[in-house]
């Protein structure tokens, strides 16, 4: 197998929405792209799917060995070998990559955040600097465009947050901050023992509509930034914007029932909203 076809695979497999945006690029974006996507698919599985931390501290320090190496022109892995030839062309640099793998650390070892600029800090890592390479990836020609993508990524980790609160608290995470748990009234066991049938509570509804809110005016704020001169290079962004933001809408409409369910779109639908977005731009 070819370090394109690995990577490939490992975009197509994921079931990611992101995967539906790449089908509308130029070949050698979508090749940047799905190989940038591949690898932090990599580095976010072994957080997600190693279960002891040593191990997965291990692995992650191989990762940024790998970083290293790869930009020092000897890449290894298929995913920094189908990377490292287009680094220079799209402006993907080390720390980049070191900054994900750095996200990805933060969750071995903090299951909670305090606040949420600590939150947002961590998001930044995980989000925001991937959205800076991906709008670079696109074909971005103005500074303002990665103010947008950094606020778009913020709002993606958002939604994905509020999707995945029943998963996580699986895992022993919570990502809701808990000065925000306290102001509302919703202890963390409530949502730890996500089965309850004291979980649904008004307080959490009320919880989650107000990160869903705040999600939202991340999306708005975004799109304020977005100069343009570059919404048509940038219209991969825009389709995973939009169907990010209509899961957000289905959870919404679905009265938040995350504890104990992940809310998703079809393929057919998330292929519709990327289409529509070629379509109208917007």
């Amino acid at each position: 197998m070819t370090p394109q076809q690995y990577v490939h695979d490992k975009a197509a497999n994921s079931g990611s929405s992101f995967y539906y945006a790449f089908m509308f690029l130029p070949e050698r974006r979508r090749a940047a792209i799905t190989a940038f996507y591949a690898f932090c698919r990599e580095v976010d599985d072994v957080v997600d799917e190693v279960h002891d931390p040593s191990v997965a501290a291990t692995k992650l320090a191989w990762w940024r060995n790998e970083v290293t190496s790869s930009f020092s022109g000897k890449p290894t892995h298929p995913v920094t070998r189908a990377l490292a030839p287009l680094t220079d062309e799209f402006a993907i640099q080390e720390h980049h990559l070191q900054s994900v793998i750095d996200g990805c650390q933060m969750d071995l070892v903090q299951t909670r955040f305090l606040d949420y600029a600590a939150l947002a800090g961590y998001c930044h890592l995980v989000a925001g600097v991937v959205g800076e390479v991906a709008c670079n990836i696109f074909g971005r020609t103005l500074p303002a465009t990665v103010t947008y993508a950094h606020r778009l990524g913020l709002a993606m980790q958002l939604t994905n947050i509020i999707r995945d609160v029943g998963d996580d608290a699986r895992r022993g995470r919570i990502y809701l901050p808990i000065s925000e748990l306290q102001q509302f009234d919703v202890k963390a066991s409530e949502i730890l023992k996500r089965d309850a049938p004291w979980g649904y509570s008004d307080r959490f509804t009320a919880l989650m509509r107000f990160q869903a809110e705040r999600a939202h005016a991340a999306y708005d704020e975004a799109l304020s930034f977005l100069p343009e001169a570059d919404r048509r290079s940038q219209r991969p962004g825009l389709m995973m914007a939009n169907i990010y933001r209509s899961l957000l809408r289905e959870i919404e409409a679905g009265g938040f029932r995350v504890l104990h369910q992940r809310t998703s779109l079809t393929p057919l639908r998330k292929l519709w909203i990327a289409t529509r977005t070629q379509w109208q731009g917007h």
